[in-house]
Order: C-alpha cells, then structure tokens, then sequence
C-alpha cells in the first residue's frame, strides 16, 4: 500500500510519495544513464521482454530489490512518477498472463519521456499494447493489483488511473491533490473499483489526510512531515487487520495485511530540481537525503530480503524495528536531531555521499542509545509476534 501527493502553489510544484510493501522488501536506489539503443533491440522487465526505445534518458529509481521496475523515480528532465496498488472488478476471479507491473511502466514511462504528458502517453501506448499483469510480491506470489499513477514535472501534474487496459486521466487543477490505494477519478471509479478490497487498505483514511496536508505544503519540510504522519495518536495506531494502515507512515503488524512504508521520497520541482530520498525504511525513523539523477552513491551491494547490514537499507533495520518497540518515546530520543540535520540540509545541500555518510553516522549513534535505554516493548501481541516472524525470515 502507498500514498503519493502533490503540492501545486505559484511557485511550482512539490511531490511526495511513500512506498508500502513488504516489511523485508528491500528497497534500492538505483541510477541509470541515458543510452541510445540499435534498432530492433528489446528490454526484459520483471516478467516479459518488450521492444526498447530508440533513446532512454537518465533515470534514478527507487526500487524493490527483486525487480526491474520501480516504485518511485524522476528523470535527467524533471519528470516524477508515483504509482499505487489499485483494486478493481477486472481483477476479481480472473487470472491474466504476466504482462508489465506497474512499476515497470513508471520506469518506462521515465526513461521515455520529456515532459509528464508525454510519461502518461507513453504509459497508455504500452498498457494498451502489453497490458499489465504478473505478481507483484516477491514474499505473496499470488499478489497482483491494478494501478495508479501521479505523473508531475515542473510545469503541472497528472493522476492517470487504470483497470487492466482501461484507464482515466484528470489534470491536477488544485493546490493538492492525493492518490492511494483506491480509484479516485470519479466515474472512472463508479465503473471499476472493488469497494471492498479498496477500504481494507485503508486508502479513503490516509487520503483524507494527506490531500488537505498537500494543499497546505510550502516546502519539502511540510512533505517530510506528512510521509511521517501517523494519525491524531503520538505514534503508529494498531489494527489487528491491517497494523498501521490508518495513517501515510505506515508500520506493519496487522494479520491479515501488513505493509510497511519501506522507502520515500520527495521532490522539490521549483526554480530547479532538487530530490530528497531516505533509501531507507519508516520515513519516522529515516533521514532525507538530497539526491540527483546524474549523482549516483555507493550504497553497498544490492539488498535482499535477507538482512545485510553491509546495504543501507538493512543498515537501518536495527534502528527501525527498535523503535517501534516503544515508538513514541523511543523517536523523542532522537527525532530534534534528525529535524536540525535536515533543516540544515535544506538551507544549504550538501553532496549526496556526504549525507548519507552523516546519515550513518547519526543512525547508528541512535541505534546505540535506543539499546542503552532498552525501553520496554508497549506494542500490542499481535504486533510483537508479526515483527518476531518478520525478523526471523529475514535472518535477524
């Protein structure tokens, strides 16, 4: 489960989305240069092999560790796409052949486009053309879902929604605008929305938090705070049906769902292009890292959902999954120093590997204090044995 969000004021535009997967999903930031490719020459996406385009620009990708597409990404033009898991009728007791995932054509869209309309055509062209279908979980094979989209670059923004090869556009016309885990495009939904699998993700709640929160954004400090939200409580609020699926900053430990935002990014599209990634997941307990498309950093080697802490992104695990222990007083600890660090950051960028060598730094100081103050567990049963499992799969 998702949130993606954009902020449109007279000054530009600003984005934001958190990716929710499967709490050991690892994700990976990834940077892919512009290329030029012979004529007849093909492309292998996670589960089929397409024609490739004559010329792919420079793309850096947020992406699940097991496949070739990607749940967040901007490119060398200024184009940002978020997509989100859709649950529509087309899906209901139907099994389609594997096709493109949606996250294979966010980054297809990516690397073919200049501009956000020509990333929407460009997803239409090949949903039209290849159709989407295939798992979409490496731990749930038999996961699939439909898929929506925000397309932004600096100009404006667009939300293209879809269900199997039909599909809807809107134009972003306000100063927010929200997408999640449910059809939003009104009569689009009327026709093609599965009421029940859509209100067990919780994406009617989450939204009627983050739209209002992205109409009233000024800057990327406001979206930070918003990926971090966990609703009216001072942390995550439990359900036994699906953990914290109640608010954008989503932690896992319902039993029957159990997503966890496990990467989020945000952009800053005015006067300029500025990225700010945590490649980390619980965007809480994450720093934002400034990043560019033609910046790559050496994150270690690429992750797994077995942990390593050689990856940054199973580097940050400990600090994670300690804090959920006791999250509120457990991120009262360290959440000043995070906020200054990334105040700082925003007045004056540093280089991308600097910052995620600070990052480190800081993490693993809070890491160690969290285990000095050893703060009792307050989840719920439910939770506990969930992140017991959780860790143990993942050879924690």
């Amino acid at each position: 489960m998702c949130d993606t969000l954009v902020s449109i004021g007279d000054d530009g535009v600003l984005f934001a989305k958190n990716s929710d997967r499967d709490p050991n999903e690892a994700q990976v930031l990834t940077w892919h240069d512009a290329a030029e490719h012979e004529p007849g020459a093909t492309v292998a996406c996670t589960w089929i092999t397409i024609p490739q385009a004559a010329r792919t620009h420079a793309v850096v990708l947020s992406q699940p560790w097991w496949m070739w597409g990607a749940e967040i990404g901007a490119n060398e033009h200024g184009v940002v796409i978020g997509n989100e898991a859709v649950f529509t009728r087309e899906l209901l007791g139907r099994t389609r052949p594997d096709a493109l995932l949606g996250m294979d054509l966010l980054r297809l869209g990516l690397e073919r486009a200049r501009t956000a309309d020509e990333a929407v055509d460009v997803i239409v062209e090949l949903l039209e053309a290849h159709g989407q279908g295939g798992s979409c979980s490496h731990e749930h094979p038999r996961f699939r879902y439909d898929n929506s989209f925000l397309v932004a670059d600096p100009d404006g923004a667009i939300v293209l929604e879809t269900a199997d090869r039909q599909w809807a556009t809107e134009r972003v016309t306000g100063r927010g605008r929200a997408i999640s885990n449910g059809l939003t495009i009104p009569a689009f939904a009327k026709a093609h929305a599965d009421p029940v699998k859509s209100r067990v993700s919780g994406c009617a709640l989450r939204r009627s938090r983050t739209e209002p929160a992205a109409a009233a954004a000024r800057g990327p400090a406001d979206l930070f705070a918003v990926l971090r939200d966990h609703g009216p409580g001072s942390g995550p609020q439990w359900s036994r049906i699906h953990g914290g699926l109640t608010a954008p900053c989503v932690h896992g430990g319902g039993t029957v769902t159990s997503s966890q935002s496990t990467a989020s990014w945000v952009a800053d599209l005015r006067g300029g292009v500025q990225h700010w990634a945590t490649a980390t997941s619980g965007p809480c307990t994450s720093i934002f890292k400034p990043v560019a498309v033609g910046d790559p950093v050496d994150l270690g080697p690429a992750p797994t959902n077995r942990a390593d802490p050689a990856t940054t992104w199973w580097r940050h695990e400990p600090l994670h999954r300690r804090t959920l222990r006791d999250h509120p007083a457990s991120l009262a600890r360290y959440r000043a120093e995070r906020d200054r660090t990334e105040a700082t950051w925003l007045t004056d960028p540093p280089s991308s590997a600097h910052a995620f060598a600070v990052a480190r730094t800081l993490e693993d100081a809070w890491l160690d204090d969290l285990w000095q103050a050893d703060l009792p567990d307050r989840r719920p049963r439910w939770v506990r044995q969930q992140w017991k499992r959780f860790d143990e799969e993942a050879g924690l």
